[in-house]
Formats: C-alpha cells, structure tokens, sequence
C-alpha cells in the first residue's frame, strides 16, 4: 500500500501551455471592451455625420425663407394688379358718365335742374364722387398743359403769365390719374406789357432815389 502524505491534496496535472480557470474568468470581460482607436474612429464618424445634418438643415432653412420672400412678393404684386384692375374699371366706368354729368351741370347752370330730375342728378353725381370722381379747374389759376386743353386764347394786360380765364369744361381725376383735362380759355400777357412795366418801375425807382436825396445850398 502507498503511504499519503497527510495535509497534502492531490491536484490534477496541468499542461505548462494551459491557462488556469481563474485567469480565464479574469481575463473574459477585457476581450469585448473596444480599442481607445476605435472610440476616436466612431466619434469622428458621428461628428461627420453631424456636420452633414447641420449642413442640411442650414440648406433646407434657406429655401424655406426664400420661397417665403418669393411668396410675400407674389402677394403683394397680386394685391397690386388687383387694385390696379379696379381703378381702371372704376376709371372706365366714370368716364363714361361724364358727358351725362356735363349735361347735369349745363341743367343745373340754366336752372332746369328741377323736380325728379334733380334728385336722380344728385343721386348720381353722388354715386360719382364715392367712386372717388373731382372735378378741377378753376378761373384765374395758371395754366398747366398737364391737366388743361387750351380751347380758346387771348392777350390780356392785367396777366403776368399764361391764365384760365374761363372753364369752358372741368377736368376730372381719380385721386391721382387724370381721366380728362379742363378745357379752358387761356389769355397770355399782352406783347410788350412786361418791357413797358420794368421801364415804368425803373423811372419810379429813379425819381423815388431823386426825391430821397439831400437838398442843395
């Protein structure tokens, strides 16, 4: 019989090449943690993608807010053509109205301007001047062949420049769009008028500077 060593277990051989199960156990959760490498690699990946995101987002910002302008414009130009279209409808209109408001006025100037016909006259010229219609011209106002047609001219001495002297037809106008021009009698200064008024202010000026001086002796 073989004597045992009392205090001494025996333990099963291991090769010189194998690995204890402890060291085994240790070593385990090391094999899956990533490379320091291969952390900077994925972060550099992830900041690209974020700068491709942001880029985007910047791109899509800036067709935004440019279809925005290009609609506000187109807005505001459809606005524009829109009371445009109504001005010339309303201008159109009223001008067709005018030699009917012309045959009011000439009533009205012969006194014939009476009963029924006088309220529809009122009624109409009312309408017209909602519609934004003035009539303009006025005697003694300077001509201007912007807003009047010279029908009918004149010298005159007591003018100093080209005046209405009679509105023989008032203009009108929608606010600023000028639908007929007054037709006027105009009368021009008198040819020489202006020569012998400076000669005559110069003699006044010469004998107001005689009179004003000292007296001799």
């Amino acid at each position: 019989m073989t004597e045992e060593t009392p205090g001494f277990e025996e333990k099963p051989d291991v090769p010189s090449g194998a690995t204890p199960e402890g060291a085994e156990s240790k070593a385990a959760p090391q094999e899956g943690a990533a490379p320091a490498g291969d952390a900077a690699a994925q972060i550099a990946g992830l900041t690209a993608q974020l700068d491709q995101v942001r880029k985007a987002l910047e791109e899509r910002t800036a067709d935004l807010q440019r279809l925005q302008a290009e609609f506000q414009n187109y807005r505001r130009r459809v606005e524009r053509d829109r009371i445009t279209v109504k001005e010339i409808a309303i201008a159109n209109l009223l001008t067709e109205l005018l030699p009917v408001i012309d045959d009011i006025g000439r009533a009205r100037e012969h006194g014939e301007l009476v009963g029924g016909f006088k309220s529809v006259a009122e009624s109409l010229e009312t309408v017209a001047a909602k519609m934004g219609l003035q009539a303009f011209g006025k005697e003694g106002e300077p001509f201007d062949p912007t807003i009047h047609e010279a029908l009918m001219h004149s010298y005159a001495p007591d003018v100093t420049e080209t005046t209405c002297v009679a509105i023989l037809q008032p203009g009108y106008r929608i606010g600023e769009r000028t639908i007929r021009p007054a037709r006027v009698a105009v009368a021009e200064p008198q040819p020489g008028a202006q020569s012998v008024k400076a000669e005559e202010a110069t003699e006044a000026a010469g004998d107001d500077k005689e009179s004003g001086g000292p007296d001799e002796g």
